[in-house]
């Protein structure tokens, strides 16, 4: 997987791509196509179709090195969930069906998994809402038998091991000499607060955003992206919550109906996530030396150690919340997805 940039200026048209997934599955005749997601700016170029039988595929190609790569891993993580698994989960995933080369690399088609994306800031909350079906959907996931992601393979980690990844993100990031020093030291407390990380891992996404749901009449219906499959802690499929509050409040206490109150301190390490985003975001920047993303990452830094700055009554530990206005949070996340 060494290709660099495919040609992106010369984007693949949705006719194009289904021809390309007549050959990838067999008996499948193409009675309708129409491209699918962004044409400028994204990774892939994808299409739908429509099969003479009335069934909906997603065909996709990567453009560039970076797509194909997490293409691949999306593809191990959804062979590793075998009918057995899937049917423990409320909502669909996505079905691989066939794939075919194409220049450099191959285009997958999937199963299309029906529903609508729906902007974190519009999710309804409250009970019966999309937040509490997105808390229940998370639910689900962490509540799978770890098992099956040993056996594929894929990355199994311990609780010790995710405090240790994170602590090597704020060593590096302190490194820089260009974070606040009072976000530093609330960091390391939180990293050396040992109730808070008392905790059992489970089966993660790994890489959930507000764009990884599919939802219709209020339900999510399927849950896309699983490149980042593996056991791990599940704070980290939870943190994205915390830029929208009324969201997250609803989402977490649906999460703990399901999951009940063995953990404790997952909301708290979430919060610890999510600011840690920003330092990646930081870290990001210098190692593409972008002046302007380390910029925009000391800004953030800044306007996180304001927001925070009463860190004696609210740090993020094992006895209290913090209960600064988590959705100042929503500016940072945003952006330090960028970096993925």
């Amino acid at each position: 997987m060494g290709w660099a940039t495919y040609p992106v200026g010369m984007a693949r048209s949705h006719l194009t791509l289904a021809a390309l997934a007549t050959s990838a599955v067999p008996g499948l005749e193409v009675a309708a196509a129409s491209s699918f997601g962004a044409s400028q700016g994204s990774d892939f170029d994808a299409a739908i179709l429509t099969g003479r039988d009335g069934r909906h595929w997603i065909i996709r190609a990567p453009r560039n090195a970076r797509a194909e790569a997490e293409q691949s891993a999306d593809l191990v993580a959804l062979r590793s969930l075998s009918a057995g698994v899937r049917t423990r989960l409320p909502f669909a995933v996505s079905t691989f069906a066939g794939q075919v080369p194409i220049d450099s690399t191959r285009a997958i088609v999937y199963e299309f998994v029906y529903g609508t994306k729906v902007q974190l800031h519009a999710f309804s909350y409250g009970e019966g809402s999309l937040a509490a079906s997105v808390g229940t959907a998370i639910a689900a996931i962490h509540s799978l038998p770890t098992s099956f992601v040993a056996d594929a393979g894929l990355p199994v980690m311990t609780a010790g091991e995710c405090l240790r990844a994170s602590v090597t993100v704020l060593d590096r990031a302190s490194a820089t000499g260009l974070v606040p020093a009072a976000l530093l030291g609330r960091w390391e407390r939180a990293a050396e607060d040992a109730k808070l990380w008392q905790f059992q891992p489970t089966v993660t996404n790994g890489s959930l955003t507000a764009d990884s749901f599919l939802s219709a009449d209020g339900v999510v219906t399927g849950v896309l992206g699983w490149q980042d499959l593996r056991v791990s802690d599940p704070a980290r499929d939870l943190q994205w919550l915390l830029a929208n509050s009324p969201v997250a409040e609803t989402a977490f206490d649906a999460y703990a109906r399901v999951r009940g109150a063995g953990d404790r301190q997952v909301k708290q390490r979430a919060m610890f996530y999510a600011e840690l985003e920003v330092a990646k975001w930081l870290l990001h920047g210098t190692e593409q030396r972008s002046t302007e993303i380390v910029d925009d990452a000391v800004g953030m830094l800044t306007a996180l150690a304001d927001s925070v700055h009463n860190d004696v009554m609210n740090p993020i530990g094992a006895q209290t919340m913090p209960t600064m206005a988590v959705d100042e949070v929503e500016a940072f996340l945003a952006r330090a997805e960028k970096a993925v």
